[in-house]
């Protein structure tokens, strides 16, 4: 993959999910541009990550802010990383600037108070909605519901691999590069109909995080 000829936008890339995934993607070589639905906290929030690659040795990091829709529309692939409640909404802001792309839904519908309680939603999965809202023309891929944020903003191996679904084989076969240049194990799960169990697997992390005070994620074994 020829990443810095790729590049990457983070729709809701200012929340602690979203700015972990972009300084792993920034500091890998690929472009990132952090979307938002607030252009100059986007914006400051692209500078912030270039003044820590600056501070830690990282080198010159090619990174920007834009509001969620022009994230989207100047970037090749792009990672949405959203609370559920904003979901729908940010979907419909970004739909004409994805079209013909590949889009990776990271969402998680959690119900607060209850995030521990699996609570799937009435269309089987934030992954299959994110495909019914955006069309058929968008390939959306499914992945990363089980890595803590605390993981991607350290410096440290992220030690979790991530379930990869979507109706599109080339475009998950993409997003495993993408996560294995940021030396994260991505395997092929099924179509986006089995983003669910990812989903699902998320609340039950919680649980565990709670009893055992720590980041946990998945491994696959055997493989």
């Amino acid at each position: 993959m020829e990443k810095s000829a790729t590049t990457v936008g983070i729709v809701g890339g200012t929340g602690d999910l979203g700015a972990g995934l972009a300084r792993r993607l920034a500091r890998a070589g690929f472009k990132v541009i952090i979307g938002s639905r607030n252009e100059s906290q986007a914006q400051a929030a692209g500078e912030a990550l270039k003044a820590l690659g600056d501070s830690s040795g990282w080198g010159a990091l090619n990174v920007s802010g834009a509001s969620n829709p022009d994230a989207a529309a100047a970037a090749d692939l792009i990672f949405v990383t959203v609370p559920f409640a904003a979901h729908a909404p940010t979907l419909e802001s970004i739909k004409e600037s994805v079209q013909g792309k590949v889009v990776v839904d990271v969402t998680v519908p959690l119900v607060p108070p209850k995030v521990a309680r699996v609570q799937l939603p009435e269309g089987g999965s934030a992954g299959q909605l994110a495909q019914i809202a955006l069309g058929e023309n968008v390939r959306v891929v499914s992945a990363l519901q089980n890595v803590a944020a605390a993981h991607l903003n350290s410096d440290d191996t992220i030690d979790c691999d991530v379930l990869v679904t979507g109706n599109n084989k080339e475009a998950r076969q993409q997003v495993i590069d993408i996560l294995e240049v940021i030396e994260v194990r991505g395997f092929h799960a099924g179509m986006i109909n089995n983003a669910a169990a990812a989903e699902a697997l998320t609340s039950i992390l919680i649980n565990i995080n709670k009893q055992y005070k720590t980041h946990a994620g998945i491994r696959i074994t055997g493989v």
